[in-house]
């Protein structure tokens, strides 16, 4: 018989999960054959519109975060997440060290299943117990009747890219006014 035992408690991401996941951020080359894991999307010469989102992941005092990660998945630009010739539906991006920004090179997703197109985000960061899950959405697009930017009620604008014509930016704010809105997942 096993006793019952407490789950132990979290900690944060620390400096470690930049050595596991993106090594190159933590100053080692050459692992995972030279490029880290999820960060490059495309690989070959996909169908789709390319785009580049730009975001920063900003703390409660409004200073963006120079050592957080984000990983995205998506559908492809078909609406589906079945395999896409050169694409890889899902990145991973570190902050930039000295300016926190982080860029992804990837394709506009279709709409999937009456949800408007979007990216689903997952964060982690110094601080931060769990990950955090939200998604981003793009302004450019019709996305009155998605069910799930609905229940953002009047903090839906937390969740929508800025820009146009494969060029988004998106600020995940952590705290404050701003905050963006977070599943609880």
């Amino acid at each position: 018989m096993m006793a019952d035992f407490k789950e132990s408690p979290s900690q944060t991401a620390g400096p470690y999960v930049h050595i596991g996941c993106v090594p190159t951020f933590a100053g080692l080359q050459g692992m995972y054959g030279g490029n880290d894991l999820g960060a490059k999307m495309i690989t070959g010469d996909p169908n789709g519109s390319r785009i580049t989102l730009t975001c920063h992941v900003i703390d409660g005092d409004g200073v963006p975060l120079k050592d957080a990660m984000v990983e995205i998945w998506q559908a492809g630009p078909d609406g589906t997440y079945g395999p896409t010739e050169g694409f890889s539906h899902w990145g991973r991006q570190p902050t930039d060290a000295h300016s926190g920004e982080l860029v992804f090179e990837t394709l506009k997703p279709g709409a999937t299943a009456g949800q408007a197109p979007h990216l689903l985000a997952w964060i982690t960061a110094r601080g931060i117990n769990l990950g955090l899950t939200t998604r981003i959405y793009f302004a450019d697009e019709d996305n009155s009747s998605d069910p799930v930017l609905a229940v953002a009620g009047d903090r839906q604008a937390t969740l929508i890219a800025q820009g146009g014509d494969g060029s988004y930016r998106h600020d995940i704010y952590l705290q404050g006014a701003q905050e963006t809105v977070f599943f609880d997942v």
